[in-house]
């Protein structure tokens, strides 16, 4: 049974539809996506390992999972991996990027809502290693990178993402926080001047700021237990963590109590 209110923006889903075909390309419209991925990766990796996780055969969800940026890198290192998309095409372009890639992942076009009505779980069928069943409040990880300030209904998407996570999980969340100088860099030098990604991809009062996503985190009783800035330095045009620049893009990581 489908929920009766949605986080889906189609505004949004067809601006991602449109570009869809470019998500590998990358010196494409995603350019911006491929060249923070190798950071998002370490970071993610380095606090799994830290609390003691193994991604081999964890339960791992990628939210808003776009064309598979993050979902390909975590199923090489061993993750059972669930990527969903409200964009049918973004799906598609997932899937047969996946299949040539030789990789298993469950690619579904649905919200996190969605997947929560389903009521199935990260279990995996008898007698069967590469398949499994997805249910509410099953999966080890859950990945919501860079969609949160995409969606229409940000406390039902936190709190669809807090019941697919189970107890002991730990969620990544990373986007832009709402400050003069992400408008300044995200809005007016990214789309405008430096012309990184296509006008419009952002709107400036959907950003979050980190008190924001925590409050309503903590409402269904997930404690954030980090959170660092993402750094552009543009003279090298490299990027860089710093926990005490939270200016612009920043990422967290919480959990789910036990």
């Amino acid at each position: 049974m489908e929920p009766k209110t949605s986080t889906i923006d189609p505004r949004e889903v067809e601006q991602f539809s449109k570009i869809a075909d470019e998500w590998w390309d990358p010196r494409g419209k995603f350019k911006p996506l491929h060249d923070i991925n190798p950071l998002r990766i370490e970071w993610i990796k380095e606090r799994l390992q830290v609390s003691g996780f193994r991604l081999q055969n964890c339960n791992l969800l990628d939210i808003g999972c776009g064309g598979g940026l993050m979902c390909e890198p975590f199923a090489r290192l061993g993750a059972r991996v669930t990527g969903i998309d409200a964009s049918a095409k973004n799906i598609a372009v997932a899937k047969l990027h996946g299949e040539k890639s030789g990789l298993e992942i469950d690619y579904r076009c649905m919200t996190a809502e969605s997947l929560v009505a389903s009521h199935q779980s990260p279990a995996k069928k008898s007698g069967d290693s590469g398949d499994w069943r997805l249910e509410t409040g099953g999966y080890d990880i859950v990945l919501a990178l860079e969609i949160i300030e995409h969606v229409a209904d940000v406390p039902l998407f936190v709190e669809s993402c807090c019941k697919l996570l189970r107890p002991g999980g730990l969620m990544f969340i990373s986007t832009i926080n709402r400050t003069p100088m992400s408008y300044v860099k995200a809005i007016i030098g990214a789309e405008y001047v430096l012309r990184l990604l296509p006008r419009g991809t952002h709107d400036w009062k959907k950003f979050l700021r980190p008190s924001e996503i925590e409050r309503e985190l903590a409402k269904h009783g997930v404690q954030l237990l980090e959170l660092s800035g993402m750094v552009l330095n543009p003279l090298k045009w490299q990027w860089y963590w710093n926990p005490k620049d939270l200016s612009v893009n920043y990422i967290m990581m919480a959990k789910k109590p036990q």
